[in-house]
C-alpha cells in the first residue's frame, strides 16, 4: 500500500478508534475495496492527516457539513470520534447552531436528535465499562 495509504489508516484508527475500523476493515468486499482504498488515501491520508488545522476543528467542521448537507448517517460516527479528537459538546451545538443559521433548522435539529442519542449511548457505555471493571478493595 501507498505511505498516504499507512498514513490514512493511522489517523482513521487515531479519530475513530480501532474497533471502529477493524469491523470496517472485516466488512470491506472485493466490491469496495477501490472504494475504501479511496477514502483512506484522500478523506484520512490527505484532509484528516493535515495540520493546517486541529483534530477539535476538523470534528467541528465535518459534523457541520455533514449536517448542513443532510449526510445524516456518518453524524453518529463523527460524534463518537469527538472523545478522541477533542471536540466538546459544547463544540458541536456550535457548529449544529451554524448549521440551523447557514442551512436549516430541520437538518441542524435532525443532526442535533442524532449527536444527544450518540451522546446518551456513550455515556451509558462508559457507565457499563465503569461498573465492570474490576475494584481490588471488593476482593477484600
Amino acid at each position: 500500500m501507498s505511505d498516504r495509504y499507512e498514513r490514512g489508516m493511522e489517523v482513521r484508527r487515531a479519530v475513530l478508534g480501532d474497533a471502529h475500523v477493524e469491523r470496517a476493515e472485516a466488512a470491506k468486499t472485493v466490491m469496495d475495496e477501490p472504494f475504501q482504498t479511496l477514502i483512506t488515501e484522500s478523506a484520512w491520508g490527505t484532509v484528516w492527516a493535515s495540520d493546517g488545522i486541529s483534530q477539535r476543528e476538523r470534528s467541528m467542521l465535518t459534523l457541520a457539513l455533514l449536517a448542513a448537507l443532510g449526510n445524516f448517517d456518518e453524524i453518529p460516527m463523527h460524534i463518537r470520534a469527538t472523545a478522541r479528537t477533542g471536540a466538546s459538546k459544547q463544540d458541536v451545538l456550535e457548529a449544529f447552531q451554524h448549521v440551523a443559521i447557514y442551512a436549516g433548522v430541520p437538518r441542524a435539529n435532525h443532526a442535533l436528535k442524532l449527536a444527544k442519542q450518540t451522546y446518551m449511548e456513550m455515556e451509558e457505555t462508559q457507565q457499563s465499562n465503569t461498573s465492570q471493571r474490576f475494584d481490588p478493595e471488593d476482593a477484600k
